[in-house]
């Protein structure tokens, strides 16, 4: 289960958005990642290596968590908003939930719940 101080350093990671440096920082080496109920990554480099590939098709990133966090025991239920604009100047709004197993201070497995049609983009207005 995270310290109430690990989980606000890890938002507060992610919302500065060093999104690859809070994969390295709070996953374990063998942690997972799964879209909706795709097949999982496993492997923290395989998270990196994700990470970074969509990060790169982005022009910068807006990542806020909408709290309250939830956590009981081991389990942690965080509501993400992120809003990539992408090079071309498209905006594309996404919001999950992301269900996460912890290891001690250390994400093992997270699920990511959302409606990929977010993913449509627009132009901004």
């Amino acid at each position: 289960m995270p310290s109430a101080d690990t989980l606000e350093r890890f938002i507060a990671r992610v919302e500065s958005n060093a999104h690859v440096e809070a994969i390295l920082e709070f996953y374990a080496e063998g942690a997972s990642m799964q879209e909706n109920f795709d097949p999982p990554r496993v492997g923290r480099e395989a998270l990196v290596a994700n990470e970074q590939r969509a990060l790169s098709m982005a022009k910068s990133v807006y990542s806020e968590c909408v709290r309250p966090a939830f956590v009981s025991g081991d389990r942690v239920v965080i509501r993400w908003i992120f809003e990539f604009t992408g090079h071309d100047g498209s905006v594309r709004r996404i919001e999950e939930l992301a269900y996460q197993r912890w290891e001690g201070e250390r994400i093992a497995q997270e699920q990511f719940f959302y409606d990929p049609r977010q993913f449509a983009p627009r132009k901004r207005d």
